[in-house]
């Protein structure tokens, strides 16, 4: 991304300030975060990001040989930097994943940044349960067993969940989105029942809902698009900004109006997505 359109961007799409490194790092001393789907991606970044400061992260993913070679990059910073291989979809490993945690010791903030996407026509989906399957146990009942397993430590710091959300789960329906979008709106959707709790408890909850990100998990379907979209370097700061504020909800200034426009132009939405759907099935 060039600097001209980084600039358009940052101010455009998601305007945002960016993290007070030096408040970050005396924030953060000596505290511990745990990021899913650390290995590729925005997860990547943030341990990157956060490398200088003296704190103790905990990564996870499945894949254990690129876990490995973060380390390995991290291994000459401030950083105290543990890995844990877990495929998150498994309900077992993530049992075991939640009983090595728990010998850790403390939680400071968990983010929860593991998620899969799939855009599929539901008609080339008839014999593709497990696509449905996938995504909703790990962008749904993965962090939900996460977050059950670590109240009881996130409680203990008066810690935050920090949910990297999408944008999308805000807005209308999409057709061909269905098993992506239904799945992180389900965690979404769970997670703000349970904020009052939470906030109770004295965790804090934070939101994040991005628009498209350029990350590989869009290359599948934007990859020869010119779409808007932030560099993971902008989402990274959104994100530590949101560890140091500790604010419930971060979104682009435009998702209220693009909400509003939702529900008042559902029907019109809808016709739209038909007429799409009945000229590319023509062409």
């Amino acid at each position: 991304m060039n600097t001209l359109t980084a600039t358009l961007t940052k101010y455009l799409l998601f305007p945002y300030r960016q993290p007070d490194k030096a408040a970050l790092n005396r924030y953060l001393q000596n505290k511990t975060i745990l990021i899913t789907g650390a290995s590729y991606g925005i997860g990547e970044a943030v341990a990157e990001m956060l490398a200088d400061c003296q704190i103790r992260l905990i990564l996870v993913a499945r894949t254990a040989e690129k876990l490995q070679q973060i380390q390995q990059r991290l291994a000459s910073k401030s950083v105290d930097c543990h890995i844990f291989a877990c495929d998150l979809t498994n309900e077992e490993q993530c049992s075991e994943l939640l009983n090595q945690l728990q010998q850790l010791g403390d939680i400071d903030i968990f983010i929860n940044n593991a998620g899969k996407s799939i855009c599929r026509p539901l008609m080339d989906s008839l014999d593709r349960l497990h696509d449905f399957q996938r995504t909703i146990r790990l962008n749904y009942l993965a962090p939900v067993q996460l977050c059950l397993g670590l109240i009881p430590l996130l409680k203990k710091t008066r810690g935050q969940i920090v949910n990297v959300s999408a944008l999308n789960v805000l807005l209308a329906p999409t057709p061909y989105w269905a098993a992506y979008q239904a799945s992180k709106t389900a965690f979404d959707q769970w997670l703000r029942c349970a904020e009052p709790e939470l906030k109770l408890a004295k965790i804090a909850v934070s939101s994040i809902y991005f628009p498209l990100v350029n990350t590989r998990m869009i290359a599948p379907v934007y990859a020869d698009k010119p779409v808007p979209a932030l560099s993971v370097e902008q989402a990274v700061e959104i994100i530590c900004r949101t560890l140091l504020t500790r604010k419930s909800c971060i979104r682009p200034w435009w998702s209220l109006l693009a909400q509003l426009a939702s529900v008042t132009f559902h029907q019109l939405w809808a016709g739209c997505c038909r007429y799409y759907l009945k000229r590319k099935s023509d062409e």
